[in-house]
Parts: structure tokens; C-alpha cells; sequence
């Protein structure tokens, strides 16, 4: 634990920055979102520490990490139910990566959408509608597993600045 309150307050703010960016992590999958935030809220309890604190932090990463598991549960039940297999995602990925170096930041996106329907158009032997379909409910599944990660994780910074400011104030 830190002995000052300028201490504590210098790492809440840190540690603030670092919540943010796993927030933005969670979009805009460079980092691990919840991975980050977990992370950071472990190391926020452990350096200024008190009951409020640690009641936060546990309820932070409780949170966080139920919305890194609802992402993964809910995308990999829409996959397997579009029997869509990793190859095709990981051309995605690729070219998800590739859309991000050429045009930032919705290269992401349209760079994954149009690698895993090509991916989907070549292994349905050319089939449009049926690519079209599978990729479309792939990424529908996708960006709802996105949506409630970026809620548990938005949920899981407010228990952050709730506690942060209960901790300074009181």
C-alpha cells in the first residue's frame, strides 16, 4: 500500500488512463480490453488498497471478465452454429490487420467483414448468398459479443471512479 494520499491519488489517475485504454481495447481489439482492465484494477487494489477499493476491484474484474467470456461464448456459439471454421476467421484476422495499416481505423472492420466473406465465397465453392448469409450472422454474433464486453467493461470503470471517488472523498 502507498503511504500518501499524493501517492494513491497519481496511481488512481494512472490506473484511471490504463482502464481507459482497455475500454477503448475492447472496440478496437490491438489490446485485450478486459484483459487490461482486470489487470489494472488488481494492481490499483494491491497499491492503494482499503476495503472500498478492493471491493471495486473485485467487482471491476468480476465484471470484466464476465463480458471477456460472454464475447468469446456468444461469437463461438454463432460460429459453430454457421459452421464456420477458424480458417476463414483467421483470414479475416489477417486482413482485418492489414485493413487496419491501410486505412486506420475501419480498416479493422471492413478489412475482417470483406477477408471473411471472401474466405466463406471460396469455401462454399462461389456460393454468394450463402457466404453473404454466414458472414453476415458471423459478424452480427461478433459485434454483439463486442457490445456487452464494452458494457461489462464500461460497468466495471464506473465501480472504478465510484470507489475512487468514495475512497478520496470520505
Amino acid at each position: 500500500m502507498l503511504e500518501s494520499t499524493t501517492a494513491e491519488a497519481v496511481t488512481t489517475i494512472i490506473i484511471g488512463l490504463v482502464l481507459l485504454a482497455g475500454v477503448v481495447g475492447v472496440i478496437l481489439p490491438v489490446l485485450p480490453g478486459s484483459l487490461v482492465i482486470i489487470l489494472g484494477l488488481l494492481i490499483w487494489a494491491i497499491l492503494v488498497g482499503g476495503p472500498v477499493v478492493w471491493t471495486a476491484a473485485v467487482i471491476g474484474m468480476l465484471l470484466a471478465l464476465a463480458g471477456w467470456s460472454a464475447s468469446t461464448v456468444l461469437t463461438g456459439r454463432a460460429l459453430q452454429r454457421e459452421r464456420i471454421p477458424r480458417g476463414p476467421i483467421l483470414i479475416g484476422i489477417v486482413c482485418a490487420v492489414i485493413g487496419l495499416v491501410i486505412f486506420p481505423p475501419l480498416g479493422l472492420f471492413l478489412g475482417f467483414a470483406l477477408g471473411l466473406f471472401g474466405a466463406e465465397l471460396i469455401r462454399r465453392d462461389y456460393d454468394w448468398q450463402a457466404a453473404g448469409s454466414a458472414s453476415l450472422k458471423a459478424l452480427r454474433a461478433m459485434g454483439i459479443g463486442i457490445l456487452v464486453e464494452f458494457l461489462l467493461a464500461g460497468t466495471a470503470v464506473a465501480a472504478f471512479l465510484l470507489a475512487a471517488l468514495i475512497h478520496f472523498i470520505f
